[in-house]
């Protein structure tokens, strides 16, 4: 394969190589002439403003956004102000840098986002240079202003703006500058003649980079690494300084013997490599730069435009795109001519063995002699990855394939891995989706944000594609690219509310991770309300439905869907909802027609809101739940005169709901409460707010027998319960003659046994026994062993030949009572016989 190498350019100890990505399929008329242009690392999109100092109204700049093979993304023209800078965010959203200091951000299909300011201090002073630079921090901005003063945002989606310390002597621009990211934080290198300055947020200090001598001249161009390692300073004497950042220590000096200031310099250095360059640009000259003293030069017939990347240089120019890069070191072991390394050996056995030839024998047995199978595997696996053409991609991998042959303890995963990632690679490189990413770039700038490149370009089959390939799960893979593509498909205006709610269930269908609710929120943003309700049918769960729908002002359906659920706290904010948002008449009218919801407002007002529960029952003309109310109602209130006028509108709506019952209980209790309010004035019995009972209760216990009586007689007080109130009342105050009179007084509704009972509780025995022979034959044997009489008892029990009456008494007996323990033993044996 030395065809491979052909293109190969030495320079020290390593090679640089220039690959051809694209030929462009933009069609240029002017080329990159006159023309802002900026692209963004990583691949990434290409900005062009035509141009840009143009300010004619009737003949403006146009700005052009294209994908890196030169696939047109958009193309507006710019009507906005004067343009110094474009840029790129990490999430390739276009920054328009203006002179009075505004940024415009724009996304990558020309849809303009939103817009911010370098401070109101630019506004006056104008901006002569700006940088886009990107930092851990994010995507930050960097400008010097006429009045020679730097203002920083180090991230603009947390825009904190710092104005850095002036620089003295500073008229205007300085030559050059540069932005760096040291020790956490973020720092201006700027030369102005023969001196440079670092800029810090507190200080300007003077530097002088080591092995630099002042008799090198002034420095006129710097650039600064992908990473911020590593700095390069070129004089007006055509010497170009390399080293680290810091300017503490030195890589080299080289005179490029060119003292006309270049258009671009940037760093072309890959990972790991000891042999960092810096490639330097001219109208009609590439010059890369080694820390050596040799240089490798490029004729250039178009101009061109040098983009920056982690592992070397892409160089655009109107016609095709190529990256130049340092050749990794296994590719250079692999493909150096008369290479002995395992790889390039197995590679070699390999191509025999396709030509069916016995040297691929003697090529393995020399690998294997050396212990090296599985090195020459893995190189030939890593070289794969490093190559952009794929049919040296498929020659290495099955040289890598037939070597694992012959190796018994050999892991496949980088082997499957790697075979992987080339094929989504070679994917996302082909012009129509225009990513050429290495595969360096691609492990740095990791497959989740592949994924969402391919997804913000909408590239969305092929998206879904590759997480299923690689076997993404759904949520962070097809689901999270059916979530976007739906989102975008829901603002094309050409298609029907219908037609685009089909379309997304079928296609979304029950994914996981997709959020159906999300999906009509913006469709609500774009102006489309209707399809959003349509979307938000699809939405299995309700407490993602409501939110939307009450921001829609679709409180109905809000509501009905909050009860469909079943989900009661969700109800309540619905209604709680509504209640601020509508008037009080629209509000209970919406809930007369959901009454699950009316009925938890209710439940709710009568924990919280008293009073919008008459208000409820007032509109709906619910006479008997009013009356209630006003019962309720009435209990809460101190004064007697409230609580009766209360009850008397409660009789009022009990009339209207012709609840007789209601009525009548309603009036007695009016009756009790006038009847208390006299005795209160006249004895000071404190009896308002009892209950009739409790009042006749308290009565008897006052001695007061006629009002209890007249209670008694006036509200038809049942006779057992009034001779019982009376019976415990006279007992425990121990009025016994009392008591006796009132037994006597008529024939007992309650019976003698409880007069029994009160009396042996209330611990008077002799009392009780009085009243045993008045006792009902049923009821004998109780009263007798009440008073402890067992041999009455036992009389009782014999005479009425009741066995379980005689069972009682036995019970009681103890060995002292023989004789009626032998008495109820022969009647029974008596009764037994028959």
């Amino acid at each position: 394969m030395a065809f491979i190498t052909a293109s190969w350019n030495p320079l020290g100890d390593a090679f640089y190589r220039k690959t051809e990505l694209y030929e462009m399929s933009w069609s240029l008329r002017d080329g990159l002439r006159d023309s802002l242009v900026a692209a963004a690392p990583y691949g990434g999109p290409i900005a062009l403003l035509r141009e840009p100092q143009r300010r004619s109204p009737s003949s403006r700049p146009q700005l052009e956004i294209y994908s890196a093979s030169g696939g047109a993304f958009a193309s507006f023209p710019w009507k906005s102000g004067p343009v110094v800078q474009l840029g790129w965010t990490v999430s390739d959203e276009l920054l328009c840098i203006q002179e009075d200091g505004t940024v415009l951000i724009y996304d990558l299909f020309g849809s303009f986002k939103r817009h911010f300011s370098m401070g109101q201090e630019v506004v006056q002073s104008q901006v002569l240079e700006a940088k886009v630079f990107h930092s851990p921090y994010g995507t930050g901005i960097a400008i010097v202003t006429s009045s020679s003063r730097f203002t920083l945002a180090t991230n603009i989606d947390d825009l904190k703006l710092r104005r850095l310390p002036e620089v003295p002597g500073l008229q205007g621009k300085p030559s050059c500058w540069v932005v760096l990211t040291q020790d956490r934080q973020t720092k201006v290198l700027l030369s102005n003649g023969p001196e440079l300055f670092i800029l810090d947020n507190t200080s300007c200090t003077v530097v002088c980079p080591s092995g630099l001598s002042p008799q090198d001249g002034s420095i006129v161009h710097m650039s600064v690494s992908f990473s911020y390692k590593y700095l390069a300073l070129l004089t007006d004497t055509g010497h170009l300084w390399t080293g680290l950042s810091t300017l503490q220590e030195k890589l080299s000096e080289v005179d490029t013997k060119k003292t006309t200031v270049p258009k671009q310099m940037l760093w072309c250095r890959r990972p790991k490599s000891q042999q960092p360059s810096v490639v330097l640009m001219w109208d009609r000259l590439l010059l890369v730069v080694g820390v050596c003293n040799e240089t490798i030069q490029y004729p250039i017939e178009d101009p061109c435009v040098l983009v920056g990347e982690m592992d070397g240089v892409r160089i655009i120019s109107s016609s095709n795109q190529e990256l130049l890069q340092e050749v990794p070191l296994v590719c250079q072991d692999i493909f150096k001519i008369a290479s002995m390394a395992p790889g390039a050996l197995l590679l070699e056995a390999h191509r025999e063995y396709e030509k069916s030839s016995q040297k691929a024998d003697e090529y393995l047995r020399e690998i294997k002699e050396q212990s090296m199978l599985g090195e020459a595997v893995r190189q030939c696996v890593e070289a794969a990855g490093h190559e952009y053409d794929t049919n040296t991609q498929k020659s290495l991998m099955r040289a890598a394939s037939f070597g694992k042959c012959f190796l018994t303890d050999f892991s496949p995963d980088q082997f499957v891995t790697t075979c992987r990632e080339l094929r989504v690679l070679n994917a996302v490189r082909d012009s129509s989706v225009g990513l050429p990413l290495t595969h360096t770039q691609f492990k740095q700038l990791t497959l989740q944000v592949l994924i969402d490149r391919l997804v913000y370009r909408q590239f969305y089959p092929l998206a879904i594609e590759i997480c299923r390939y690689l076997k993404i799960p759904d949520y962070q893979g097809v689901s999270r690219v059916l979530k976007h593509w739906a989102s975008c498909k829901v603002q094309q205006k050409d298609l029907t509310d219908d037609a685009i709610a089909r379309a997304v269930c079928v296609k979304v269908g029950d994914s996981p991770g997709v959020s159906y609710s999300d999906i009509a929120a913006k469709a609500y943003e774009c102006g489309r309300a209707e399809l959003a309700i349509k979307l938000l049918d699809f939405e299995a769960r309700s407490g993602e439905q409501v939110p939307l729908l009450l921001k829609m002002k679709r409180s109905q359906l809000a509501l009905s869907k909050a009860v469909e659920s079943g989900d009661t706290d969700l109800v309540y904010t619905v209604v709680s909802y509504l209640k601020n948002e509508m008037n009080r008449g629209d509000f209970f009218m919406t809930l007369r027609n959901q009454p699950v919801a009316l009925s938890l407002y209710r439940q709710f007002c009568k924990l919280q809101e008293q009073e919008t529960l008459k208000d409820l029952y007032n509109q709906d003309d619910d006479h008997q739940e009013l009356a209630n109310y006003y019962v309720t109602a009435s209990y809460r209130e101190k004064r007697l005169e409230g609580r009766l006028s209360l009850l008397q509108s409660a009789v009022d709506e009990y009339n209207k709901a012709k609840n007789e019952f209601a009525v009548k209980a309603t009036e007695d209790e009016m009756r009790l409460l006038r009847f208390q309010r006299k005795l209160d004035d006249e004895k000071g019995a404190g009896l308002l707010g009892l209950s009739l009972q409790v009042t006749m209760e308290t009565l008897l216990s006052l001695g007061l027998h006629k009002q209890a009586e007249q209670l008694y007689k006036d509200f038809r007080v049942p006779d057992k319960r009034y001779w019982w109130l009376k019976l415990k009342s006279l007992a425990e105050k121990e009025e016994w003659d009392e008591l006796e009179k009132f037994s006597k007084s008529k024939k007992s509704p309650i019976g003698y046994l409880a007069f029994v009972e009160v009396c042996i509780k209330c611990n008077n025995k002799y009392e009780a026994k009085k009243y045993v022979s008045k006792v009902t034959p049923e009821q004998k044997v109780k009263a007798h062993l009440a008073v402890g009489d067992l041999e009455g008892a036992a009389d009782a029990a014999i005479e009425r030949r009741n066995e379980a009456e005689m069972g009682a008494v036995l019970s009681r007996c103890s060995p002292s009572n023989s004789l009626v323990i032998e008495r109820l033993n022969r009647a029974r044996a008596a009764i037994a016989k028959k």
